[in-house]
């Protein structure tokens, strides 16, 4: 039996009914082909996680219901492509490591302006320690109980769920699935498949782009890695450090 993906790894308890949204809820938010997301942040340009496009840079993407063709793609200059082979099996240390030293962003160009959406702005500011944020994708799911369900689709129903800012330093935004009764109750990561998507602060009364999701830490033998699982730290490109030169290409 093949599992319907419902995206998103939601606490254990609450009805999954919960997190699903409709697309209309966050309209910029884009589909890359098969798996992965982006945000449109311009008429002509979505941003995305660089290791989500730079071996197959995508020739279209999906855009509040509709594809939108792709003329091309801006890998960050000092993204040095996803970790080496060598730092994959075995103790995880040396694989965080090279994780860290990213710098994932990547931004795509599209042939024509998109004028049925309105693009979401960047948070610019450098005070999101603490901030509520929402996350939307439609990867992998389960519960933090558990961790990812194994046979879970990397495309399924769009979900939204929320966090807290716990760390930003440097390229990165990381929150925890803390799963604790002092996290917001609908509480939630990205799963397999949400590479790429959105982190939002709410700013007066509107949703700001403030992360672009990467990837998630863990710690001990890779075999045994658990996704999704309670107490784990995921890690967003940190949109604020990464404004002026998303400003550079945007506007050259």
């Amino acid at each position: 039996m093949v599992a319907i993906a419902r995206a998103v790894v939601i606490r254990d308890g609450i009805p999954d009914s919960r997190y699903l949204a409709p697309a209309s809820e966050f309209p910029p938010l884009a589909d890359l082909p098969i798996e992965g997301h982006g945000t449109l942040i311009a008429r002509q340009w979505v941003v995305t996680a660089a290791h989500a496009v730079h071996e197959h840079h995508p020739d279209r993407v999906t855009i509040n219901g509709k594809p939108r063709a792709v003329a091309g793609t801006v890998i960050h200059p000092g993204f040095e492509g996803v970790p080496t082979p060598a730092v994959m099996a075995g103790d995880a240390a040396p694989l965080m490591r090279e994780l860290r030293g990213m710098l994932d962003i990547a931004l795509l160009q599209l042939v024509a302006p998109v004028e049925d959406t309105q693009p979401a702005e960047l948070y610019r500011a450098n005070d999101e320690v603490g901030k509520r944020v929402t996350l939307y994708g439609k990867g992998a799911t389960g519960t933090g109980a558990s961790g990812e369900e194994p046979t879970s689709p990397h495309r399924g129903l769009l979900r939204r769920a929320y966090n807290r800012v716990s760390s930003a330093e440097r390229q990165w935004l990381t929150y925890v699935f803390d799963c604790s009764s002092q996290a917001p109750l609908l509480e939630g990561v990205i799963g397999s498949g949400d590479s790429g998507g959105p982190v939002l602060i709410d700013a007066n009364g509107s949703q700001k782009l403030a992360g672009i999701t990467s990837w998630r830490s863990w710690r001990g033998d890779l075999k045994d890695i658990r996704r999704g699982v309670c107490g784990q730290r995921f890690y967003c490109s940190r949109v604020s450090h990464y404004a002026d030169w998303i400003d550079h290409v945007v506007m050259r």
